[in-house]
């Protein structure tokens, strides 16, 4: 749906993106990683728009970026940017129509997304007489409206407490089970855990990683294990590094550098009972700050 190709954007001397390549297929929600200042927003508004590209190109459904994709894309800055002194209806009104819905289309969208969040009775209420997390619900509303084919959210969670961080959260899975394709940009690794079908990072602008979350886990793995003994006796092999753990029973971190994990538990069985024995798989989140700490160092 979404195509970069080489991708590259200095200001000044100072290179934002260095030949970017990403793809965005269709019906899927596509997680955007990278430190503050690693480009990602710098990306953003180039698919936006807002800027140009030094060289490279972008492509939605086979077609050079141009004007007329605006009206099939849908963007929630991190900087949210709604009219104070306007009320809730007018401004969503507005903000549908901006992006070409016919007026009548247009109040038939309101009426259907305040029903749906539960703000109805705030529609005639001013932008600056609402609380926080009740201005991202019309901010959300207003970057839904006009169902676009692409959905780019940069932080949508920020500003919500955890009930309506899940409302917002479950209506996002809901257009991509429509075939909405999501980009979303974060910093909350559970958020990317919970959503994304797959993943890019950005750091100091080039790309450092791309995958499906699943192939990136996988790919990530040490042969690390955790094992849960009830010693027999206080003796163990050194190899073996002992975890704090409650209780009598002991825990055990194992790099597996040879032989088999039917082999490692065969020998556990000569130290005590085994209570548990699983691979410890990086998550996302140890993925990303380990990425991180390595490019910085390069």
């Amino acid at each position: 749906m979404l195509e970069v190709h080489s991708l590259s954007k200095s200001y000044g001397n100072n290179p934002a993106l260095i030949d970017i390549n990403l793809s965005v297929e269709k019906g899927i929600i596509f997680g955007l990683l990278g430190p503050n200042g690693a480009g990602k927003t710098t990306l953003i508004r180039i698919i936006n728009q807002i800027i140009e590209a030094d060289s490279g190109e972008v492509k939605i459904n086979n077609k050079i970026l141009n004007p007329e994709h605006i009206k099939n894309i849908g963007y929630l800055p991190e900087e949210r940017g709604l009219y104070k002194k306007m009320k809730v209806g007018e401004q969503l009104l507005y903000f549908a129509q901006l992006k070409g819905l016919r007026a009548s289309e247009a109040k038939q969208r309101v009426k259907y997304w305040t029903e749906k969040l539960d703000i109805s009775a705030w529609k005639d209420k001013r932008i600056e007489d609402l609380s926080k997390g009740m201005a991202q619900k019309i901010q959300f509303i207003a970057t839904v409206i006009h169902e676009p084919e692409l959905l780019i959210l940069d932080e949508p969670f920020s500003g919500f407490d955890p009930v309506n961080a899940e409302l917002i959260k479950d209506e996002i899975i809901d257009l991509k089970n429509k075939g909405t394709s999501v980009i979303l940009s974060t910093h909350r690794m559970e958020s990317v855990n919970l959503l994304c079908d797959h993943i890019a990072m950005i750091n100091k602008a080039k790309k450092v990683l791309d995958g499906t979350v699943e192939e990136i886990r996988q790919l990530s793995r040490k042969n690390l294990f955790e094992l849960k003994l009830r010693l027999g006796s206080e003796s163990f092999p050194p190899h073996w590094i002992k975890q704090p753990s409650a209780g009598q029973d002991t825990k055990f971190h194992i790099m597996l550098n040879g032989g088999t994990t039917n082999q490692l538990l065969q020998e556990a069985l000569t130290y005590g009972e085994v209570l548990s024995f699983e691979e410890i798989i990086p998550s996302i989140g140890e993925i990303f700050i380990q990425l991180a700490k390595d490019t910085d160092h390069e």
